[in-house]
């Protein structure tokens, strides 16, 4: 009907459309989930990283080897050798810490780059704020399962070194325990602050061996590299030659030692071919 003054009466909207607030605020929100969920992307799948930085992860590492054979030496005059339990102690707590402080500094650094996906404009300050404090979590979070890993792995080092021949007694349990620990260091502790908890990437680094990414080449050799040096460093054990070198877990552990640093500058040439690849498909 009309009214008296012959115009249409007015329709009234009692909430029916969401006002520029509202979309305003929907939106925010939206954006704060998917640039949590970008960061958490960014953390747990396999990211591509430059020669430069697995050359500078790798020396780190092998920085903090070099460290605590220097420190076994020259402050507390011994070897693998002479005290093996307190050798193996200094070089495993030395590389967790060196592999503590990549994933602290890298990690954090590649997940929080500013051309990473979890920045946003200068325009939504409060959405860099919620990511960089998710990723700071992710980063704290990635160090905790390094830590956790390094038990869990030691155990499943020495229930393996046990089952292949392995000595088994008290006079022999610090010496497992230390080098199950180092071993673990190798394998586990650096695939656990990146893949977590997924199957599927340890599937395909460990039993299938089919990595996809220089990140993933820089876990995956090395902790193969270490595990292969063990093994052929296991051969001159039950010879006769009657030499303190051939006592456990001495000659593994130079082997297992050799293999890594090896295996890590194989993986820095196989980072290397992946980047000049990734490189030309770009172009």
């Amino acid at each position: 009907m009309l009214e008296p003054s012959g115009r249409e009466p007015a329709v009234q909207n009692h909430g029916t459309e969401p006002t520029h607030g509202g979309r305003d605020e929907g939106k925010e929100k939206k954006q704060k989930k998917s640039s949590i969920a970008k960061a958490s992307n960014a953390e747990n799948s396999s990211q591509s990283l430059s020669a430069l930085q697995v050359f500078s992860i790798h020396m780190i590492c092998g920085l903090g080897l070099a460290i605590a054979l220097w420190m076994a030496h020259n402050l507390y005059s011994i070897n693998v050798i002479s005290d093996p339990s307190c050798t193996l102690r200094l070089i495993w707590v030395s590389l967790s810490l060196s592999l503590d402080f990549v994933v602290l500094f890298f990690l954090y650094e590649f997940v929080c780059s500013p051309s990473s996906d979890c920045r946003e404009s200068n325009r939504h300050t409060s959405l860099q704020l919620v990511s960089t404090q998710s990723s700071t979590v992710l980063v704290l979070e990635s160090c905790g399962r390094g830590i956790l890993a390094l038990p869990v792995g030691a155990l499943v080092n020495a229930l393996g070194a046990i089952v292949l021949g392995a000595p088994v007694g008290i006079e022999y349990l610090p010496k497992t325990i230390n080098w199950s620990l180092l071993m673990s260091s190798f394998m586990f502790v650096p695939a656990a602050s990146v893949f977590g908890s997924s199957s599927s990437h340890w599937q395909r680094i460990f039993a299938h061996t089919k990595p996809n990414e220089s990140l993933e080449y820089m876990i995956c050799i090395p902790a193969h590299g270490a595990l292969i040096g063990a093994w052929f460093g296991a051969w001159p054990m039950p010879l006769d030659w009657e030499r303190p070198w051939q006592d456990w877990p001495i000659c593994v552990t130079y082997g297992a030692i050799t293999g890594y640093l090896v295996a890590m500058v194989v993986s820095l040439g196989f980072a290397l071919v992946h980047g000049g690849r990734q490189h030309l498909k770009r172009d």
